[in-house]
């Protein structure tokens, strides 16, 4: 049963024009000034979010972007400071790309802000989909197999070091600690300073290929899945979360179907299906220019994959629509009502899911976001609360 409910903001700045026929994604460049207004606008997304009731607000690290696209490079630091200006709502790591960072560094970043939050932060790491940065960090990108060889040593040495009151780690890429004179004696172990106070640390990751490999990984040290709303090509499938569910039961941990994941769903608001996809269009098609030409739009063809980056030739290229992503039902659209329908449909399918994630897409105005988040937290969220609210209030059986 859903009851819990985020939203994931990748950090784009107010852009001055949107859609297929708008400034192609390369094309645009930011003053510092204009970029740095990211800060207002997540300051504004989360206070709005914290006042109306909502669990989680999530955020999406990312560097060296002047298109003004995704322009938040470090979600722990913003997190210590948005806790100061809200009551309850947690801050989501969506995520902490972990081979741009040393990993004892983000161990000991996230420890920080858990401590100084009261653990109102919550981990989250993936491989990254970025070459520009994450081969600018000296990680590796454009080789899929030693990205993710280095990305699981990485995770297994967070884990050691919030696990343990001290560890040491031998691997192909990090040796922990380097057997060196300390003092009088050689180091043979190290430890986190501090660690966490809310122990175990909860993970999300993103499920992007569900590779056999990867679902094992995460099932392995147990990390949760985020699925869908832009994590995966094409949103969530039936297929994936049934291969996520028995993927966790190899690993002894028996879930309902959509069990331990996070349903990310785009949606918009307005007084009918058709008037909403007529205001999101210009959104949905700016967040296309985006992400296709990073693997996040599958079955475009060569001449489409061009046609995105010429604004006079998108429009007429056939490129998908959301009119069709409204029909294969990763948009929803159209009256409250309609959504909060829409939504008992899948948790009809997947009962074991209870956390969901409210996405716009890149390239929605500040004033929308605004104005779409406080009215799903005021006509849709509260149909879902009042259900868990009702079930607390039945006295238990004697």
């Amino acid at each position: 049963m859903i009851d819990k409910f985020g939203s994931l903001f990748a950090g784009h700045i107010d852009l001055d024009d949107v859609g297929f026929a708008a400034t192609a994604a390369n094309d645009r460049f930011y003053s510092n000034e204009r970029l740095a207004t990211v800060f207002d606008k997540t300051e504004a997304m989360c206070v709005l979010m914290d006042d109306l009731g909502y669990d989680v607000f999530w955020m999406a690290e990312h560097h060296f972007q002047p298109e003004g696209y995704e322009c938040i490079p470090n979600i722990l630091q913003l997190s210590v400071h948005l806790a100061h200006l809200t009551k309850q709502i947690k801050f989501g790591c969506g995520f902490n790309i972990a081979p741009m960072w040393h990993p004892l560094r983000l161990a000991e970043d996230y420890a920080t802000a858990d401590i100084l939050t009261g653990g109102r932060v919550v981990f989250g790491v993936g491989r990254g989909y970025h070459t520009r940065e994450v081969e600018a960090f000296g990680a590796p990108m454009m080789s899929q197999d030693e990205n993710r060889e280095y990305f699981e040593e990485q995770v297994e040495v967070l884990f050691k070091a919030f696990n343990n009151e001290s560890f040491s780690h031998h691997g192909k890429y990090y040796t922990i600690p380097p057997e060196v004179p300390y003092r009088g004696y050689t180091l043979k172990e190290i430890s986190l300073v501090p660690r966490p106070f809310n122990m175990p640390v909860e993970c999300w990751q993103p499920i992007v290929s569900a590779s056999e490999r990867g679902l094992n990984f995460m099932a392995k040290h147990g990390i949760k899945g985020v699925i869908g709303g832009g994590a995966a090509p094409g949103g969530a499938s039936e297929q994936v979360v049934r291969k996520w569910q028995d993927v966790q039961a190899d690993h002894g941990n028996e879930t309902e179907l959509g069990g331990d994941l996070i349903l990310g769903i785009s949606f918009f608001i307005a007084d009918s299906e058709e008037e909403a996809i007529r205001q999101a269009k210009p959104f949905f098609e700016e967040n296309m220019k985006m992400f296709a030409p990073l693997g996040f739009v599958s079955g475009l063809s060569d001449d489409q994959m061009a046609a995105l980056g010429d604004p006079a030739r998108a429009p007429y290229a056939d490129l998908p629509t959301i009119e069709q992503a409204v029909e294969s039902g990763s948009w929803l659209v159209g009256r409250p009502e309609q959504i909060i329908e829409k939504m008992e449909e899948i948790e009809d399918r997947w009962p074991g899911l209870d956390h969901v994630n409210m996405g716009l897409p890149v390239g929605t105005p500040q004033s929308v976001l605004l104005e779409q988040l406080e009215a799903f937290g005021k006509e849709v969220m509260p149909h879902f609360k009042s259900r868990v609210r009702e079930a607390e209030a039945v006295p238990a059986d004697d």
